[in-house]
């Protein structure tokens, strides 16, 4: 390998040097950032699960132990196993900042993104249950800036209702100054909003019965205007049609002020307009159609606010269908508090760097080249091509 593929490797081993061992004195033949970028670079490479990891490692030890510092050779499928399973989530996705924030400003430069959209949403790993541990499927709740292809910060709860408490939690871990920041209903909440807002974020959020009262204002106000087609009020538009899996769609954005006679707007920190976007679309020979409600602390400006709902509505396509079809993850029946958080925290960088990759492959293919091909992984790795 060259001096500057070797470099990478020993770069990236940087980020995690004041990471807190969790493992005993006694069983440190091995450093701590050499098995954790092992594990990211197995996981890039199609591995699911320390068995799997240590399987690959074994199968590159050559060339890993010319790249990393692993004075006793490639670690064994218990040394992964502690290490995922000892290591605080939050401390341990902590010490992905660095590498997270340099990946954001590129991918913000590449993409000429004055103002990213951050989308928070909770996922459920179906299997990785333990009844007889009393152990309930994992849920997480994950910021996907999916412009950027960039999973950026992730916490876990018990189930989905806990995603009030998780999400504050899941803001702080991150820096979303400038960030416009997209939430389901349950997120919905006056808290939440100020806390957005404080951190000097904007925020759409959606709009559903949990929020009966100022869902009932909205709405009503939505359809005085909506029978006058809008005419007495700034109210700006925007129609978006485009074929999706084979399909034709169209989803039509209103987004207008929000009435200052509102009667709990002033609850409601930073909030300044409503919006309503509906989705045509046809299936199987059937016509549906799909209305929402929403509350932005953004001004009127319908491009905005129909690119932020978009990029909300592109989550379970650009970020879940593939950890599920690709990454397996639904699948996954890796158990234990810690390690399953741990795991599906690098399931999500993995996915974002091969997504900075430049290559038109699809993610199926670059994990098989990782792989196969060496020089490819570490291209991945260092979201270039060489």
């Amino acid at each position: 390998m060259s001096e500057s593929q070797h470099t990478n490797l020993l770069d990236i081993a940087d980020y995690f040097q004041d990471l807190d061992e969790p493992r005993c004195h006694i069983n440190l033949l091995h450093p701590l950032p050499s098995v954790i970028v092992i594990a990211v670079m197995a996981i890039l490479a199609g591995a699911n699960g320390p068995t799997a990891i240590a399987r690959w490692a074994r199968a590159k030890a050559a060339f890993l132990c010319q790249e990393l510092p692993l004075p006793h050779g490639v670690p064994c499928k218990d040394v992964f196993r502690n290490v995922l399973a000892l290591l605080n989530p939050k401390v341990f996705q902590a010490c992905f900042a660095g590498w997270l924030d340099s990946l954001k400003l590129k991918a913000l430069e590449k993409q000429k993104i004055d103002r990213p959209i951050f989308s928070v949403d909770g996922k459920t790993l179906r299997r990785s249950h333990d009844k007889a541990h009393g152990l309930g499927a994992l849920h997480s709740v994950s910021v996907w800036a999916g412009e950027l292809g960039l999973s950026l910060g992730q916490t876990g709860c018990r189930e989905k209702s806990n995603e009030i408490t998780a999400i504050p939690e899941l803001l702080q871990l991150i820096d979303i100054a400038g960030s416009i920041i997209t939430i389901d209903a349950m997120g919905t909440q006056k808290a939440i909003a100020k806390q957005i807002v404080e951190a000097r974020a904007d925020y759409v959020l959606a709009l559903k019965g949990n929020q009966e009262s100022l869902h009932d204002a909205v709405l009503e106000y939505l359809l005085q205007h909506m029978e006058e087609d809008y005419a007495n009020i700034p109210a700006q538009h925007a129609t978006v049609t485009e074929k999706l899996h084979g399909r034709e769609e169209t989803r039509l954005y209103t987004h207008l002020p929000v009435p200052k006679e509102l009667p709990m707007l002033a609850e409601w920190q930073g909030l300044q307009s409503v919006g309503v976007a509906t989705r045509l679309y046809e299936k199987e020979g059937r016509e549906y159609s799909d209305v929402r409600y929403f509350i932005s602390s953004l001004p009127v400006g319908v491009e905005v606010f129909a690119r932020a709902v978009r990029q909300h509505w592109g989550i379970e396509n650009s970020c879940h269908w593939t950890l599920d079809m690709v990454f397996r993850e639904d699948d996954s029946r890796i158990r234990g508090e810690k390690i399953r958080e741990n795991d599906a925290w690098l399931n999500r960088l993995a996915l974002s760097l091969l997504k900075q990759h430049p290559g038109k492959e699809s993610i199926s293919l670059k994990r098989q080249l990782c792989g196969w091909d060496d020089r490819f992984l570490l291209q991945v790795l260092a979201g270039t091509t060489i």
